[in-house]
């Protein structure tokens, strides 16, 4: 049976990047998002015949079953990896965001993901060694910022899904995994869905001394949280040196957020 990733997200950004570098290995590669135009861009960029494009919307449970499965009967009834990528960002305070754009962040960034997770568990058991759960999580749930509450909630739910997981599927071999980027250079960046532009964004990662990773990185990591041992991939020096403060120096690590004060967005 040969490899095969379903990636959701996968019209731009990561979700690209990662479809193009296991591509480049060979495996067949699903896509699922609702932007069916950019992944009709991103099948062109792969070898001719290995991808698989699909409309998804990750928030509605029926859709996830009958793409997991329409893509399965493509190969061999079985998926080695699901890339749970698909995500939008949320800036701003709590109390300024909408209810409407509170509620779909979650439905997308969280839900979505459980919802993927369950679709898809019996197709990974079936591809039996280097069957891996793959979740994107972030940066911003290793420690929340001010200006991300909602964002950042939802990607500490992935990280924690992702532990829970990985101890639940152990005896189904299945490998849980996630990605923890800091600041990647994607469309995402380049809007916010509050309010601020992306120059502003931009302007306040450099300001602050950020790195802003190349998504190519991603995709790297990617192949490595898949085929290693570790749970979580921390990918770029910003997730690295949060996590790091969060370990060791949570106290200053406060005031340094607390410091920052202004919430990106509004």
């Amino acid at each position: 049976m040969s490899k095969s990733i379903f990636v959701t997200g996968g019209a731009s950004g990561i979700g690209r990047a990662i479809a193009r570098r296991f591509a480049e290995e060979g495996w067949t590669v699903g896509l699922g998002d609702v932007d069916e135009g950019g992944m009709a861009e991103t099948c062109a960029m792969l070898p001719e015949g290995r991808c698989h494009a699909f409309r998804l919307d990750v928030t509605d449970p029926q859709q996830w079953d009958r793409t997991l499965a329409a893509f399965a009967d493509r190969t061999g009834g079985a998926i080695t990896v699901l890339a749970n990528n698909a995500g939008v960002p949320l800036g701003g305070s709590l109390m300024t965001n909408g209810t409407a754009e509170i509620e779909r962040c979650i439905a997308i960034n969280l839900t979505g993901v459980i919802h993927g997770a369950r679709a898809a568990h019996d197709l990974l058991a079936r591809a039996g060694e280097g069957a891996c759960l793959l979740n994107t999580a972030s940066a911003a749930g290793i420690y929340g910022t001010p200006g991300t509450s909602v964002y950042a909630a939802t990607k500490a739910g992935v990280r924690s899904l992702t532990e829970t997981l990985d101890g639940e599927w152990a005896g189904d071999g299945i490998a849980v995994r996630s990605l923890c980027p800091g600041f990647i250079d994607t469309p995402l960046l380049d809007h916010n869905a509050s309010a601020s532009s992306n120059e502003q964004i931009r302007q306040r990662v450099r300001a602050a001394g950020l790195e802003i990773t190349p998504v190519g990185d991603v995709a790297e990591a990617a192949w490595r949280a898949v085929h290693g041992k570790r749970l979580h991939t921390l990918v770029g020096k910003t997730a690295r040196r949060m996590n790091f403060a969060r370990r060791f120096t949570p106290g200053r690590l406060r005031r340094m957020v607390g410091a920052a004060g202004r919430p990106m967005g509004r």
